[in-house]
């Protein structure tokens, strides 16, 4: 339970730190052609390669982000729950939430070691 509460609060960490401005956040090339119809010039196969692997990273991070935000507010949960509770009394609830914490922060550090 100490672990996961402590693996929880690194993530938290991890949440207050500065996100990236759209600004920042890699560009992806011109859009490739949608099928035979499609008004916008194939590109190589390469580029096409690049391009979904730019999208997928993309998408990687939103899911990061949506964990992380998710970890963050069970976490809040569980804290104000065990502030208002005596040490020794632990709830059904409290304890699905740290194993939903639990499960995020497994997913999310998961995800974050996938190749870019």
């Amino acid at each position: 339970m100490l672990q996961t509460i402590a693996l929880a609060l690194i993530f938290l960490a991890l949440m207050v730190a500065p996100r990236p401005t759209s600004a920042q956040m890699p560009r992806l090339p011109p859009a490739i052609a949608q099928g035979p119809g499609g008004n916008v010039p194939v590109t190589s196969g390469d580029d096409i390669q690049k391009v979904q692997a730019q999208a997928a990273n993309l998408q990687r991070q939103a899911e990061i982000r949506r964990d992380t935000e998710k970890m963050y507010q069970l976490t809040s949960e569980l804290r104000d729950y065990l502030e208002k509770t005596g040490q020794g009394v632990m709830s059904m609830d409290a304890i699905k939430k740290a194993e939903q914490i639990e499960k995020l922060a497994h997913g999310v550090k998961s995800k974050m070691k996938q190749p870019f």
